[in-house]
């Protein structure tokens, strides 16, 4: 997806499309799994990993040909791309949510957990990097016609992988019960507080990917500065991802949760005063730093205090925020942006994430499952 994600909108600007089209377009990748995301918990509750990562793997390389078959057609480009988008990104998060959900399964404990989904964290950083970078290196080589034919490749090795996955048998289900609906996990304690504090993470992490390049232009750094920038701060998340899995032991959920939003709210009250682009990538290594620990706790509390037969339900509803606020969240930020200065929204979602800290702290687990 993220190969993709990189060259649709490049193709449609060099075919001369407005920018703000080339906004809705990007949206596009964010708003089907918006849609999808709880069918697709609910298929991997029913029937574990196998069946859904299929049909993901169907729906990106779908995606994928449509983007390479308009290679050919280019009065459709815009409408096919918008098409390829919604396949792309509903195919990569049908495939994410029965990932997410096996690999909490094969946990024995919430320290295994946490390494886990450390170590699974890993990965869609990887693929952030590696993909932009090999569509960008094969448009420039070939052209997008070369770039979509190796993408398309691509989910077919994930299929492969998928094959050493164990399997597990399907949710046996009385033919008379009652499927519960997903909203009644509202209802569990702790998860809308999880929730929320979760969209505060995701929003902050929002607002530095679309900030550095305002900041950054208006204090006149060049392009290759704003990269390594942005750059630093993917690093610092692996990096601390890499690092969790040797302390697991010594994490508790909460405590991180609630450390990690406060010094993401001193790093964005600091980011205004950094006039120099070193100072800058200082301040987006510590941010990383507090932003890549506190996937792998949400994710260890969301596998706690949800029932394990509703495990895809709930990181459903997680990725609906995640994306909800990926789509809307950066029109939001334009909005105050141009209102208030990029100074003031950092200042803003400081504040904000600061305040979330509190609640984080209060998100309690089960007794027997705390570590």
């Amino acid at each position: 997806m993220a190969g993709v994600r990189m060259a649709a909108p490049l193709q449609a600007l060099r075919e001369g499309h407005a920018p703000w089209v080339v906004g809705v377009l990007m949206g596009l990748f964010a708003a089907a799994p918006i849609v999808l995301a709880l069918q697709a918990g609910r298929l991997a509750d029913r029937r574990g990993y196998h069946h859904p990562m299929r049909i993901a793997v169907a729906l990106t390389v779908a995606g994928a040909a449509v983007a390479l078959a308009v290679t050919w057609w280019p009065q459709w480009t815009f409408a096919a791309m918008c098409v390829a988008a919604m396949l792309v990104g509903a195919g990569a998060n049908v495939g994410l949510i029965a990932i997410q959900r096996t690999a909490g399964r094969t946990a024995a404990d919430p320290t295994a957990l946490k390494r886990v989904f450390s170590w699974l964290g890993l990965a869609p950083a990887l693929s952030n990097v590696v993909g932009p970078v090999l569509a960008g290196a094969l448009i420039d080589l070939g052209g997008f016609r070369a770039a979509y034919a190796v993408l398309l490749v691509l989910p077919f090795g994930a299929l492969a992988w998928a094959r050493r996955v164990p399997r597990e048998p399907p949710a046996h289900r009385p033919a008379d019960a009652v499927r519960p609906r997903a909203w009644d996990l509202f209802r569990t304690p702790g998860l809308r507080r999880l929730l929320a504090v979760n969209w505060l993470l995701s929003s902050s992490w929002d607002v530095h990917a679309f900030l550095v390049p305002v900041i950054g232009h208006e204090r006149g750094f060049s392009a290759s500065a704003i990269g390594l920038i942005l750059g630093v701060f993917a690093i610092s998340v692996a990096a601390i991802r890499l690092a969790i899995p040797l302390i697991a032991q010594h994490l508790r959920e909460g405590q991180v949760l609630a450390g990690a939003m406060l010094w993401a709210a001193g790093v964005f009250a600091l980011y205004p005063f950094a006039q120099a682009a070193w100072l800058m990538g200082v301040l987006a290594a510590a941010l990383g730093l507090a932003l890549g620990a506190v996937q792998p706790m949400i994710m260890t509390t969301l596998h706690q205090i949800t029932p394990p037969e509703r495990h895809g339900e709930a990181i459903a509803l997680r990725s609906m925020t995640i994306n909800l606020s990926s789509a809307l969240m950066p029109l939001l930020f334009g909005a105050l942006g141009a209102a208030v200065g990029a100074s003031t929204l950092f200042w803003v979602m400081g504040a904000a994430v600061g305040a979330g800290s509190v609640p984080a702290r209060r998100i309690a687990l089960p007794e027997p499952l705390r570590t």
